[in-house]
């Protein structure tokens, strides 16, 4: 009987495993909507502060081809999604962002995070502070909370103790609601612990939403023979719809005027 139930309990382990994986690579194929642009409702390409503003006024970020056409009707001074003025310095731009965690925003509480770990508006920096608030965030949801936390405890940087299990259930939280980031970084962890299948499975879900740096390690393992050329294939033609979805003229404007 005592060996019946050790062989039951390790079946129901394996069902439990099994379970977990499909969900973990069933879900987060979709970008979340903080990704996209909400004003043209096209994602953001990577990495997106360099292809987006962040505002402090609605805590959206706008990309820069929408950011073009709002200067070309005359809106310099203003944000193009809430159309808010721009803050005249960084005790209104703090306030802004006060308001917004007073009210429990959990995208307004992370940026207070980041706030805190960089000593911005004049505040020393604080990271336990930093990562008291970017827990708080994503326990009201947010995944860029997440991924900052799963880089944090994996790591065991920013002031916390290394917890690689902690790191990764962070990751995963946040990649089953759609962020690259996560699911690229759980791709790089079990590449750590030579689980190359597994990488492979979460870099194509990555790569698949834009990722160059997903599809380059998918690449990267096919010349050491460890992904396979269709893997790869696969990877590169659902990068490439993904990086068309993300074009508009006014992107590929801004972009040009950038050059110059």
């Amino acid at each position: 009987q005592k060996s019946h139930r050790k062989k039951h309990k390790k079946a129901c382990k394996q069902r439990a495993a099994e379970l977990k994986d499909e969900k973990l690579y069933s879900q987060g194929h979709k970008r979340p909507e903080s990704d996209f642009c909400p004003l043209c409702l096209l994602a953001i390409s990577f990495p997106m502060e360099e292809h987006a503003m962040f505002r402090t006024c609605c805590m959206k970020m706008v990309c820069n081809g929408c950011c073009l056409a709002a200067a070309k009707i005359g809106l310099h001074d203003a944000c193009p999604f809430c159309r808010s003025p721009e803050a005249k310095n960084d005790d209104e731009a703090f306030g802004r962002v006060r308001k917004r965690v007073a009210a429990k925003d959990p995208e307004s509480i992370c940026h207070l995070g980041d706030l805190h770990l960089n000593g911005v508006h004049g505040m020393e920096k604080d990271q336990s502070r930093a990562i008291e608030l970017w827990t708080e965030a994503a326990e009201l949801g947010s995944t860029r909370a997440h991924f900052k936390l799963g880089h944090a405890y994996y790591r065991g940087v920013l002031g916390v103790a290394q917890d690689k299990v902690k790191g990764i259930h962070c990751w995963e939280v946040a990649a089953m609601q759609g962020d690259v980031g996560s699911r690229h970084f759980l791709g790089l962890a079990e590449l750590e612990n030579l689980n190359f299948d597994r990488a492979v499975r979460h870099l194509l879900i990555s790569a698949k939403k834009g990722s160059k740096e997903s599809l380059d390690r998918i690449k990267n393992l096919l010349t050491k023979g460890l992904a396979t050329k269709a893997q790869y294939l696969e990877g590169l033609e659902g990068y490439q719809d993904a990086v068309e979805e993300m074009k508009s003229p006014d992107r590929d404007e801004i972009v040009t005027l950038m050059k110059k």
